[in-house]
């Protein structure tokens, strides 16, 4: 059954998360007591993105074995919501459905996140990237390259989007914050793709 609804103490924020590879993740986690050393990635999200309310599958097969399991979500920096409890297979695997919360935003992505016991985090999900009804996102960072008609943007969080629609006068190093429809992937750099419709300088 799932759990009541509650904020994590912002003392569970990540912190610092360093990609070393497909998997694992390495983070540090300011937590009461030790954290795991590896926090793993969680293999499949499904879908990756999608308004508040949307229900989202995530499994995965490479959790530790752990008395309890804990699945939330957030944003980085920030505290985690914990949504549900998951049931662990005989090899550590997990799989539920949990929905995206209603007081999400669409100006930036969240993760998926499991925690043991004493709310530790053990594993990690990709972004799933929150819209608003019209399948937009919103998102601040600057231009990281422009070449030709391939335009790709970092945003605060450090994720990197294909720019396409809207575009004129976007320079590499420009800060802005700009809004538009979200696709998954495009054909410039296999990163997701936000449609311009307008731009804030």
């Amino acid at each position: 059954m799932p759990t009541p609804l509650r904020w994590l103490s912002a003392a569970v924020a990540l912190t610092a998360l360093v990609r070393t590879g497909p998997e694992p993740l390495r983070a540090q986690a300011h937590t009461g007591s030790r954290a795991p050393e590896e926090i793993r990635h969680i293999q499949s999200i499904s879908p990756h993105s999608g308004p508040a309310g949307t229900l989202v599958s995530v499994s995965t097969l490479n959790l530790p074995y752990e008395a309890r399991v804990h699945v939330g979500v957030g944003a980085m920096g920030q505290g985690f919501e914990a949504l549900t409890e998951a049931e662990q297979g005989r090899l550590g695997e997990i799989a539920v459905r949990v929905q995206v919360p209603q007081n999400v935003s669409w100006d930036r992505p969240i993760v998926f996140v499991a925690f043991n016991a004493i709310f530790a985090p053990i594993g990690m999900s990709d972004p799933f990237h929150v819209t608003d009804e019209a399948g937009r996102v919103r998102r601040v960072g600057a231009v990281a390259s422009r070449d030709d008609d391939c335009v790709l943007f970092r945003d605060r969080d450090g994720y990197e989007y294909e720019l396409t629609g809207s575009v004129e006068g976007l320079e590499p190093g420009e800060e802005v914050r700009i809004e538009g429809v979200f696709f998954e992937s495009g054909a410039c750099s296999g990163a997701p793709v936000i449609g311009v419709s307008s731009i804030h300088r």
